[in-house]
């Protein structure tokens, strides 16, 4: 598939997802995959501690694989930069802990996630807080200007992950920190699985291997790169989106079992000499 036609398929479902979560219809699982499952990739990640004073639509709109503001110490006056912000649920977390002097940013290039963000924004009185329009391979913003890069279930979708991740560097200050939660793969996949786009934008088929990851980042120019799998699958786990995309699921589960995780992925842009 084109790069353009994934862009193209990616914003017409997180477009459809947004819709749905405006409209007050319960979140549809599976990473923005049209299936209704309660799967396991999307499920039970923020306690009720952290939403219940969110808005409904921006928990609804939520289709990551992990909690990336758990993942990092945000601190007050901090300039943090979310890549693929979406409903703005990570947006609006990371806004409550950097404070009024800290600044918070969400870039998607979806423009009904974008509205349904913005709309978040104003019902939580987050005035701390700019969504972006524009792509995570292109960012929006100068060079060194963020203290803190976090992302959710995104860069895997991206048709050119080492330009994300060089650009994330690019971005971040001297000393800046990456950290982000993205879907990875611990072994090889059937090309089936990597062919279909439904699963691309599910956060599977374009998942890198955790050691390609880690090699990006290092390749970008980033030290201390950890990719700490968290959420392994096994296939039953996901036996309902995997159908629902086409494949004999009892053909490739030997070869996908345990191969798919959620991840933990940090690393830091080295600080000024």
């Amino acid at each position: 598939m084109s790069e353009q036609t994934l862009k193209d398929v990616i914003q017409q479902k997180y477009g459809e997802a947004a819709v749905r979560a405006q409209s007050g219809a319960e979140k549809t699982g599976c990473c923005g995959t049209g299936s209704g499952c309660e799967d396991p990739i999307t499920s039970n990640l923020y306690d009720d501690s952290e939403t219940q004073a969110l808005p409904a639509a921006a928990v609804a709109a939520s289709l990551g694989c992990g909690n990336p503001t758990a993942l990092i110490e945000l601190r007050a006056g901090d300039t943090v930069l979310d890549l693929g912000s979406g409903g703005g649920i990570d947006v609006l977390l990371s806004a409550k802990r950097v404070g009024p002097t800290g600044r918070v940013y969400g870039l998607d290039m979806t423009d009904e996630m974008l509205a349904l963000a913005r709309e978040n924004q104003r019902k939580a009185g987050a005035t701390n807080v700019e969504f972006l329009k524009g792509e995570i391979e292109r960012i929006p913003l100068p060079d060194n200007s963020v203290d803190v890069i976090i992302s959710n279930c995104v860069i895997n979708l991206s048709a050119d992950k080492g330009r994300v991740l060089r650009e994330a560097f690019r971005v971040l200050k001297p000393g800046g920190r990456f950290a982000v939660s993205d879907v990875v793969v611990r072994g090889d996949v059937p090309e089936a699985v990597r062919k279909s786009m439904e699963l691309w934008v599910g956060c599977v088929a374009g998942a890198l291997h955790e050691d390609e990851y880690a090699r990006l980042l290092a390749v970008a120019g980033f030290e201390g790169v950890d990719v700490e799998p968290w959420r392994v699958y096994r296939v039953e786990d996901a036996r309902q989106f995997l159908g629902e995309a086409g494949l004999d699921v009892d053909a490739i589960a030997p070869h996908v079992d345990g191969k798919i995780a959620s991840a933990v992925i940090r690393a830091a842009k080295p600080g000024a000499s």
